[in-house]
Order: C-alpha cells, then structure tokens, then sequence
C-alpha cells in the first residue's frame, strides 16, 4: 500500500479526541493497511489514526507477534503494574520511563466489524494503553516520570 507521514509532537492533530468508526468502508480497510506498512517501515511497535492524521479510532500494533487492529478499542480489564522505557513514533529519538498496568483486557472490533478481545502483559499491555491514549488525544510524554531522554538506536556508547 502506501506509507504514510507520521505526525510529530506539536501537531495539534495529536492532542483531539478521535470519532468512532460506525463502519468499515474501502477507504478505511486502505488506511488500515497504510498504518501497518507505515508502522513497520518505521520500525514500531503500534500506530494510531492520529499518527497518520486521521481523527478515527483506530490502532494497529505488532510485537512480533503478527498483527493485531483495532477498531473504537476500549480497555475493560486492567492489573498490576510495570514501570519501563518508552518511546513513540511521533516523538522521535526521545524515550523515557512510563508506569503502565502489567496486564491489560481490550474489547475492540476488527476490520469486519465484529467484536473481538484481547489479552496482554508485559510489552502489549504497555502497546495497547499507549496506542489508546492516542484516540483521546494523550501522548505518553505527560506520563514519564522524569525527563525525556536521547535514543541513540545502534550507536555504541
């Protein structure tokens, strides 16, 4: 498909509240498919709507498990906690320390439209509550604790 420009940290399109999806056109199956292509060739781990620019909600994400979308996604079940390095796409060469819940239960619809849940601890509780937040405009640099720090991807210190 196509790749997409991913929006920066400043662009107010990051910071608005994205509208339910009521259903799958073409249109939308396309930027579904350009959210992957766009996320993978980014090296990420998870893309919002916003992201891309486009007020819907909408999320992908793939830990390396396979790809997973999520449509109007809402978290119903949430535990435990773990504290770790974070970073995003639209924040980029930027990391910093984000307290998340361990485990977390999504309720969403796929791209047919039909309901479907999901569990994940670890790395995917963290991908999903961070892609989240993205539909209601909130960007995990609000939540780390301390400063944003450098990332040198593949440079030896």
């Amino acid at each position: 498909m196509a790749i997409r420009t991913i929006r920066e940290y400043g662009d107010e399109v990051l910071e608005k509240e994205c509208k339910e999806v009521t259903k799958v056109s073409l249109r939308t199956k396309i930027l579904i498919n350009d959210m992957l292509d766009t996320m993978y060739e980014a090296m990420g781990v998870g893309l919002a709507a916003p992201q891309v620019g486009i007020l819907k909600r909408i999320v992908v994400i793939d830990i390396g498990e396979g790809p997973i979308v999520l449509i109007n996604p809402e978290i119903i079940e949430k535990a435990g906690e773990q504290t770790g390095e974070e970073g995003c796409l639209s924040v980029p060469g930027k990391s910093g320390l984000v307290t998340r819940p361990n485990y977390v239960k999504v309720r969403a619809y796929d791209e047919d439209m039909e309901e479907v849940e999901y569990e994940g601890e670890g790395l995917l509780a963290r991908a999903f509550c961070h892609e989240i937040d993205h539909l209601s405009g909130k960007l995990y640099v609000d939540l780390v604790e301390g400063e944003l720090h450098e990332v040198n991807y593949g440079e030896e210190d």
